[in-house]
């Protein structure tokens, strides 16, 4: 009996032993004699001590041992850690359990690094199966205990589930996450390559993503609190008494309750935004971005940290301006008031500064302290209605009264002052609702913080704007003097109708004779009126102070939040300084100093109605813009788009985005204006610098269900004339490997028809598909990046004739399908192996069976410039991914349609492709490649004057006609003028001049000149056909020299060939390809590009030689030759 002996395979970096079921191999080790065969099916044999001569670990991070056959005791000897102790000889396999039937193979994940394994591991690193670094037990909810088991090399996170060690994991929540996994390090999926491909492919491991800054404010610190310090503003002590006196109740609650539905919609969308994934910090501009693309949100995000740093002047001059009016009342002022405002806001805005800096810590705390001050401000002034004092009787204060009240109930709108205007003073208060979402980022749970906050904080503020507007209307008259004097006598209290006067005082004498108000008390007139209700006027100043610094400070916060998100975007280049963060909780500092600058310039100002409207209508710009972001998402019904906030609909949002936009042009039309002004500018900048950033927004949601749904609709409609449009497959290769055929196609086909670059690649091994997308992407971009309206369509195929009937088979959608082939003229045909010229033909054949049009493009020069290095500014050497060593054989079809590597069966590593070429150093080009080179840009230059001459000899439909004629509608071939050659009789020639003006003219097609050609069957020069002759000599199979049988051995073998019978068949063909070349020489040798009707060769009779050789001699040193045949359907008409 083999004496059983176990070895593992160990490492530092050990981290998982898979056990997993396989199937009974007849070649295992040979049983001991006596032994139970039975036992042997049912054991674990152990390892005999020989290594596999598999992967090394350097070159995988798999290392498989040999299945061997062992007793059942073995697998108890793993488990208990007794490796080094083998089982004794001739002793009896252990029961085991039905699940640990069966054989077993171990595989070892082995370090990359190919580091050498120490000389023992600790025992219970291999208990079941598994490590223990890093292990946390999860509980599975049908009471199943899962283990993961923590691989510190490739940072992935493996599970131990159903009962066996797999690195196929159940669903975690953590594998969807973008940030750190509770475990501080990112928990990473197995990626389908490590669950699917052999082990000697696996990938190298993935980095993990670098975890972010912890949050830690809940919606109550963080959004509500916020959102009510910003709501409960400058407005609700200053200007809401105000606001009564001038709309009275009735509007003043209409008012409110508008502004309330403006911020109610706008919060319900918000809600559902930030409930649709995980919102990050940026606020407003997160949000509208990731929603609506970065053009809306770039543009928007900019101009609400613009807003929110004049926002923070704003608040500053409103707290300023209190101050200075207490310290005018002590006679205390320094110079003047203005100046006054200026010194207070400094001061006030340094202060804030600090706060801020110190931390958002310091900040909520600052906040929370802010919070109590206003609550106890509010609750102090409802107090204070409920305690009528008659020392302020004389400044109208009387308490709650039913003829108080029914004064106030209407308008009383005083010099140029309406309900729209007042409306837009009083809208300010309302626009602090997005406080909390601007520092989202410092939110423990945003999902549940933005909702609740939001909908809580416009609730509570909502009902205290309510509560102050009807109190202040019922207990405070419009004016009053403040003399305690004015009171009346009883022979004047009959006449007297004023409310004020049931009290026993007359206030008539505010009114002048001219008309205007002179009193310095009331609604109207005191703005300070709170605090002579309240209980406590000093507890109403402080409640004014804290609500002016608290919604300063948010605002101070909010900003540098907001444009640190947008600098960390990079949309606009030269602000990426200021995405920098500081501190464990990344606090943008230069994002502080900047919005320091912008206050401290608007607070130089210190005018308060100067700043107030702008700010407003940014803000509105942005809530109609979040608004609108849920109309459009809801709208594209993307999948993506399902939030957890079930209450928002769609219409609503729309509705609430037009409501936002007629405020902001109520507020001030030339504010609004400018505000729209501004977002388009920044909108039409982002979409002109196209960012390369992909957010999955609803923008591009809609773009696909659009484009689906029109491409649908397409299908249901019969093709017609009149909609025709050249729709290519340009057998390109790599797209940059011959970029003159890719240009010309791409300027008749720009704006008008479909162009798919075909890719045909031939492996001599499985064909590696996940390169094959990967390099899809790649040059898609590569298209995108050089402004090419085409797609790149690779495909793998044995040969090239396959792989293009796949291509024009299945290459598009619908409608939007192929129906001309183009491809490049094969150069080289007579130097390389004849059966690439078969397989050549074979494919115009092929283009034609499938009722496509076919067009061949020829330079003298030729097409492919794959082979020059420095043509390539593709990818950068980074782009290109690393350790690819796969090898890829190509034919090549060279200057033509096929892969752009190189011909026959040589092997060529993808590293020398083009794209892999840019990091080689510039060499000298010799004058061909140079000339190659310049021709490959020949099309991408301007034309200039000249002429397309169009040899219009067969009718094939018109492609031949049409593709010149969209060549000339294009910038840089408009100065070029289209002749027209065709046929004809030379008694003739005028007739059949003017028929084809005619059939032009009905065309409404342009043209120069045409030139009748009356002599193409005259007989071509001797020494051209003797230089045919001479051609086609190699090609020939002269069949009449040998015996019939070897003839047609050789025929078969090689079909390519010349018979005699062929040649002579079609002699007068070919002295007409050979007499057209001369003409050509002679009429078009000056002309910029030449476009002519492709020879036809019937399928099966005309040899791909004698084929070749008719286009060979037809288009040899000419300019720039476009041979065209469409597939005889018209593609012109006259008939409108």
């Amino acid at each position: 009996m083999i004496k059983p002996s176990f070895s593992i395979c160990s490492s530092p970096h050990l981290v998982f032993s898979q056990v997993i079921f396989a199937m009974s191999a007849s070649s295992s080790a040979p049983p001991a004699q006596g032994a139970n065969p039975q036992s042997e099916n049912e054991g674990l044999n152990v390892d005999t001590g020989l290594k596999p001569a598999g992967p090394t670990p350097s070159s995988s991070r798999f290392q498989v041992d040999l299945v061997a056959e062992a007793a059942g005791a073995a697998d108890k000897t793993l488990a208990s850690g007794d490796k080094a102790n083998p089982a004794p000889e001739g002793s009896e396999p252990a029961a085991i359990g039905e699940e640990a039937k069966g054989r077993f193979r171990v595989v070892n994940f082995v370090d990359p690094s190919g580091a050498s394994p120490p000389e023992a591991v600790p025992a219970e690193g291999f208990q079941n199966g598994d490590t223990v670094m890093s292990e946390g037990s999860l509980h599975s909810s049908t009471g199943g205990q899962h283990h993961y088991h923590y691989d510190t090399h490739t940072n992935t996170y493996y599970l131990r589930t159903f009962g066996h060690n797999t690195i196929d994991a159940v669903p975690n929540i953590d594998f969807y996450r973008q940030t750190a996994a509770p475990l501080g390090d990112k928990l990473i999926r197995p990626t389908l390559s490590e669950l699917h491909d052999e082990l000697d492919k696996v990938g190298e491991p993935r980095n993990a993503f670098d975890s972010d800054s912890i949050a830690f404010l809940g919606h109550t610190r963080g959004r509500a609190v916020r959102c009510m310090l910003n709501i409960w503003g400058v407005m609700l002590f200053i200007r809401m008494s105000w606001i009564v006196g001038q709309a009275g109740i009735v509007l003043s609650c209409l008012i409110i309750l508008m502004a309330t539905v403006v911020t109610t919609i706008t919060g319900l969308s918000t809600s559902a935004i930030a409930t649709n994934g995980f919102v990050r910090g940026g606020g407003a501009y997160y949000l509208i971005s990731r929603s609506l693309g970065p053009e809306f949100g770039g543009s928007i995000g900019l101009i609400f940290a613009f807003a929110n740093a004049v926002a923070v002047a704003m608040y500053v001059v409103g707290f300023a301006e209190t101050v200075v009016e207490l310290l005018s009342s002590t006679d205390c002022i320094m110079t003047d008031e203005i100046n006054d405002i200026r010194i207070v806001g400094t001061i006030t805005v340094i202060l804030l500064l600090g706060i801020s800096v110190a931390g958002m810590e310091w900040e909520a705390k600052a906040q929370i302290f802010l919070l109590i001050v206003l609550i106890t401000a509010i609750f102090n002034y409802f107090i204070g209605t409920f305690i009528p004092l008659k020392s302020k009787e004389a400044q109208g204060f009387f308490g709650y009264n039913s003829a108080i009240m029914m004064e106030n109930m209407g308008p009383d709108f005083r010099g140029t002052e309406s309900f729209f205007s007042v409306f837009a003073i009083f809208f300010p208060a309302a626009t602090g609702i997005l406080a909390g979402a601007n520092i989202s980022g410092d939110l423990s749970d945003p999902q549940q913080a933005i909702p609740r906050g939001t909908l809580l904080a416009i609730l509570i503020t909502g009902i205290v704007y309510l509560g102050v507007a009807i109190s202040t209307g019922s207990c405070i008259v419009r004016d009053a003097t403040g003399n305690d004097n004015d009171t009346l006598s009883s022979q004047f209290m009959a006449n007297c109708t004023e409310a004020a006067c049931k009290f026993g005082y007359d206030f008539s004498s505010c009114k002048s004779d001219n008309g205007k108000y002179v009193c310095e008390y009331g609604l109207q007139n005191d703005f300070q009126v709170m605090s002579t209700v309240s209980g406590f006027g000093p507890i109403i100043t402080a409640g004014i102070f804290s609500a002016t610094l608290s919604s300063a400070l948010a605002s101070l916060v909010s900003a540098p939040k907001v444009f640190q998100a947008l600098c960390k975007d990079n949309i606009y280049p030269g602000l990426e300084m200021f995405a920098k963060g500081y501190g464990k909780n990344n606090e943008p500092l230069r994002g502080y100093i900047l919005t320091f600058c912008i206050a401290l310039a608007f607070i130089l100002i210190a005018e308060l109605n100067v700043i107030a409207p702008i700010i407003s209508n940014f803000f509105l710009a942005s809530y109609a813009l979040i608004n609108f972001s849920v109309f459009h998402a809801s709208l594209a019904n993307s999948p993506g788009w399902r939030p957890s906030f079930k209450y928002y609909n769609m219409w609503v949002s729309l509705a609430g985005a037009v409501l936002c936009c007629v405020v902001m042009f109520v507020i001030n039309w030339w504010a609004a204006l400018m505000t729209n002004v501004i977002v388009m500018g920044l909108y039409i900048y982002v979409s002109y610098k196209k960012p390369d950033v992909n957010w999955g927004s609803s923008t591009q949601a809609l773009t696909y269900h659009q484009a689906l749904t029109h491409s649908l609709h397409l299908s249901s409609v019969e093709d017609h004339i009149k909609n025709f449009r050249p729709q290519c497959l340009v057998m390109t290769g790599y797209p940059n490997s011959r970029p003159a055929l890719l240009h010309l196609v791409h300027a008749f086909t720009k704006n008008v028809g479909l162009m798919i670059c075909g890719h045909v690649r031939i492996s001599s091994r499985r064909p590696n598909f996940k390169e094959l997308s990967n390099d899809q992407t790649r040059y898609q971009r590569w298209l995108l990046k050089n402004e090419t309206k085409a797609f790149y369509t690779p495909v793998f195929a044995e040969d090239i004739r396959e792989g293009t009937q796949y291509l024009l088979q299945a290459a598009g959608l619908g409608r939007l399908r192929p129906n001309t082939l183009v491809i490049g003229f094969k150069n080289d045909w007579k130097d390389g192996d004849m059966a690439n010229v078969e397989t050549y033909i074979q494919m115009i054949h092929d283009a034609f069976d499938f009722q496509y049009g076919a067009v061949v493009l020829r330079l003298k020069e030729g097409l492919d410039v794959s082979h020059i290095s420095e043509q390539d500014d593709l990818l950068s050497s980074q782009e290109k991914t690393s350790g690819m060593k796969d090898v890829v054989v190509s034919i090549d079809l060279k200057d033509s349609d096929g892969d752009s590597s190189k011909p026959s069966s040589k092997a060529t590593s993808i590293q020398n492709s083009p794209a892999t070429q840019k990091e080689k150093r510039p060499q000298a080009l010799n004058v061909a490649d140079q000339r190659l080179l310049d021709a490959s840009q020949l099309f991408k230059r301007k034309q200039g004057k000249g002429t397309v001459d169009v040899w219009w000899l067969f009718d094939d439909g018109g492609l031949t006609l049409l593709i010149p004629y969209l060549l000339t509608n294009k910038k840089k071939w408009k100065e070029c003028k289209i002749r027209v050659f065709i046929g004809g009789k030379i008694n003739r020639i005028d007739h059949d001049r003017r028929a084809m003006a005619t059939l032009l003219s009905k065309f409404r097609i342009d043209f120069s000149d045409i030139n009748v050609l009356g002599d193409i069957n005259t007989k071509p020069k001797k020494e051209n056909v003797t230089a045919f002759e001479e051609m086609i000599e190699p090609y020939r199979l002269k069949e009449d020299d040998m015996e019939q049988d070897a003839a047609e051995a050789l025929k078969a073998s090689e079909p390519w060939r010349i018979t005699d019978n062929e040649l002579e068949l079609y002699r007068a063909k070919t002295n007409r390809q050979i007499r057209l070349n001369e003409l050509l020489k002679e009429h078009s040798s000056t002309a910029n590009l030449i476009v002519m009707s492709m020879p036809l060769a019937r399928k099966g009779a005309v040899s791909s030689a004698l084929y070749m050789s008719w286009l060979e001699v037809l288009s040899k040193d000419l300019p720039p030759l476009l041979l065209v045949r469409g597939n005889h359907q018209s593609v012109l008409t006259f008939y409108s």
